[in-house]
């Protein structure tokens, strides 16, 4: 199918693209959502499809969790610490206040035990005991978690401490939150699986995932939930159907029945009336130009990153791409050296750009060859580029 859809993209005629009209799409406009901020994202494409104050800094309760369980699993893929290592519970792990796992003062938990606990728990407690044991103390995992942050381009978010209890200067943004999420789905999808859990047993305390829509909906398998008086409910989730997937956020809904209501509304219209195509793959070559003056004569070019593109349903004939290729094209090239841009677009509107990258590298040839294609550049050139 990509290869299919490429070449549609690619080589479709003016003849056929000026044929008779295809009927639009309809597309209503988005559910009323009763919270004071939301979004709704396309986890491939990056897509947005409805938003109302996403960009609002409101306090994000336990949603504070995902960046807890994402420098976890940052650290676990770089080998710093395993999912066997254990951690000594501190009196002030312990004695934190809000939801708990239930871990006890001067025992030790394993990492794994610990990244269930903060995810399906939303233990308090567990996400102080894995501060502590990642950066001294919850100070400095804040300032781990703010830098990160900012990594991910996190604009309208601040943390001041690991668990989502409220403090004036911590903040977060539904678009942000809808960010991380994605980061959290890609980086990591090795542990993704534990958010979908609906129950996770410790110390004989055996304690159901807070979000409901793991029970109503097949298709969705996380994020995570979070409540306090100032925050009011707030759920991030996410659902995948027929190899489309979604993350909504809501944040300040007045229950926990509202978060999944207004969640399920969020992401009924998303599948109803959008899809999203696979255009490329990562290093799937889309030309091959001429190149001047290297050990080869021509360069294979691409994108450096999955393509996807999102758009509402029954409109995909109306897609076409464009590749704008940097002229004269001289080497030395390196491997992933930028040398244009392809362009999509649905009817007239431009709706994606990436960068065409260098697939390969291509040296400076010697001197014979750089001469001789001088020559051959120059009356290529002259004659218009037929030589």
């Amino acid at each position: 199918m990509p290869a299919l859809l490429t070449c549609l993209l690619l080589f479709v005629s003016q003849a056929l693209a000026q044929s008779a009209p295809t009927p639009q799409a309809i597309v209503p406009s988005p559910p009323q959502i009763a919270a004071k901020s939301w979004i709704l994202m396309d986890a491939n494409s990056g897509k947005v499809l409805t938003e109302h104050n996403a960009d609002e800094r409101l306090p994000p309760a336990s949603l504070t969790k995902l960046m807890t369980a994402y420098l976890v699993e940052r650290e676990l893929d770089r080998g710093n610490i395993a999912l066997d290592d254990m951690v000594p519970v501190s009196e002030n792990a312990w004695r934190t206040g809000g939801s708990k796992m239930f871990i006890e003062v001067g025992k030790q938990v394993s990492i794994r035990d610990l990244l269930y606990g903060i995810i399906i728990q939303s233990g308090n407690d567990a996400s102080v005991a894995v501060a502590e044991h990642l950066a001294g103390g919850e100070g400095p995992f804040a300032d781990m978690m703010n830098q990160h942050a900012s990594r991910l381009g996190l604009n309208n978010t601040h943390f001041v401490n690991a668990t989502g209890l409220p403090h004036p200067e911590h903040y977060s943004s539904a678009r942000d939150l809808a960010l991380l999420s994605q980061y959290i789905i890609g980086d990591y999808p090795e542990h993704y699986a534990i958010y979908a859990e609906k129950y996770f047993t410790f110390n004989d305390i055996r304690q159901p995932n807070r979000n409901r829509l793991l029970w109503r909906d097949a298709s969705v398998d996380g994020l995570k939930t979070g409540h306090t008086d100032e925050a009011g409910y707030c759920l991030v989730a996410s659902a995948e159907r027929d190899g489309m997937r979604l993350i909504s956020v809501v944040m300040g809904t007045s229950s926990e029945e509202a978060r999944a209501q207004e969640t399920q509304k969020l992401l009924s219209y998303g599948f109803r009336y959008y899809e999203t195509m696979k255009l490329y793959d990562q290093g799937a070559v889309l030309n091959s130009p001429r190149v001047w003056g290297g050990e080869k004569n021509e360069l294979r070019l691409g994108v450096d990153q999955e393509v996807y593109m999102t758009l509402p349903r029954s409109r995909s004939e109306e897609l076409n791409a464009r590749l704008d290729i940097r002229p004269d094209l001289t080497a030395p090239i390196n491997l992933g050296e930028r040398v244009g841009t392809l362009e999509v677009r649905l009817g007239e509107e431009v709706v994606g750009e990436q960068p065409l990258v260098a697939l390969e590298a291509i040296e400076e040839g010697g001197l014979f060859k750089r001469l001789f294609d001088q020559v051959r550049r120059f009356f290529a050139n002259l004659l218009g580029g037929w030589f």
